[in-house]
């Protein structure tokens, strides 16, 4: 095992420079929008952007839940931006981009949990570049009075359904204490049962054993999960979930085998990896 107190060799991110990451940084700002990359501070986002492409965070830059592990501010947001969803799909056009992620933080104080708000970027996108294939990596809509998926099927459906089991059972209910593991598996099930391709993503490196990993994949393909991301988890600062382990990328490589064993139609799983990177290759 790597000392946690040292990042080993194979974690190496490219620092953020070139044509296409200041092409994406001007478009992102002049339509006032978010990213997940910089919210969240993604380790990726410097080679994201220099291939001119990141993922949309919609909805604002305020998440409502506490997860222990994550970067994106917490407190109370401020109300939605209806033009939100069509400036999204300007930066889709202006980018150039044939596959478009969208994200959003967890808004439990909104009725619909921002449902709507996925399915009217997706429309829009669609409308203004109708050969744009759209991932969205939505929430688990658990204070939501709708049906969220029953809202975005409603519109114009996505390509690929993302939602993040993020952490194995046995960790889930401290890392994210306001999410519910089975729920989230609920809504995979759901979401699986009306015809999305259903994606979901697992971070390592909280102290999970073999068998929590095996287990929880096993809980995902079990209720309808086919494509699945496995990445290193990096703590974005002190004062969050620290680093117990640094995963081999050889180890990387026994978990994507196991995962295509288990029956997954699309396995990334590498130190780098994270839920929407290089998503294009996994939808």
């Amino acid at each position: 095992m790597i000392p946690v107190s040292k990042k080993p060799d194979w974690i190496r991110y490219k620092t953020p420079a070139g044509p296409g990451y200041l092409n994406v940084k001007r478009c992102v700002n002049a339509l006032s929008l978010h990213t997940i990359c910089v919210e969240a501070k993604c380790p990726n986002a410097g080679e994201c952007f220099s291939q001119n492409t990141a993922t949309f965070l919609i909805l604002g830059n305020i998440c409502t839940r506490n997860c222990l592990y994550c970067a994106v501010e917490k407190s109370i947001p401020l109300q939605p931006d209806p033009t939100e969803p069509e400036r999204v799909a300007e930066a889709v056009f202006r980018l150039g981009l044939k596959y478009a992620v969208v994200t959003s933080v967890t808004r439990d104080d909104l009725p619909d949990g921002g449902a709507s708000y996925f399915a009217e970027t997706t429309k829009k996108i669609k409308d203004r570049v109708p050969d744009c294939k759209v991932e969205l990596l939505v929430p688990d809509f658990k204070n939501s009075s709708a049906d969220g998926l029953d809202v975005i099927k409603g519109s114009e459906p996505p390509d690929i359904l993302n939602h993040n089991i993020e952490t194995v059972r046995r960790f889930f209910p401290k890392l994210r204490p306001k999410g519910d593991y089975a729920l989230s598996l609920a809504l995979i099930r759901r979401a699986s049962g009306m015809g999305f391709t259903v994606k979901s993503g697992l971070m390592l490196g909280f102290g999970e054993t073999a068998d929590d990993i095996t287990d929880t994949m096993l809980d995902l393909f079990k209720s309808g999960c086919s494509i699945l991301t496995v990445g290193q988890y990096l703590s974005p600062s002190r004062a969050h979930y620290k680093v117990e382990k640094y995963y081999h990328p050889d180890e990387f490589e026994d978990i994507r085998v196991i995962g295509e064993r288990i029956g997954f139609k699309k396995v990334l799983s590498a130190p780098h990896v994270r839920s929407s990177y290089h998503a294009s290759t996994a939808g």
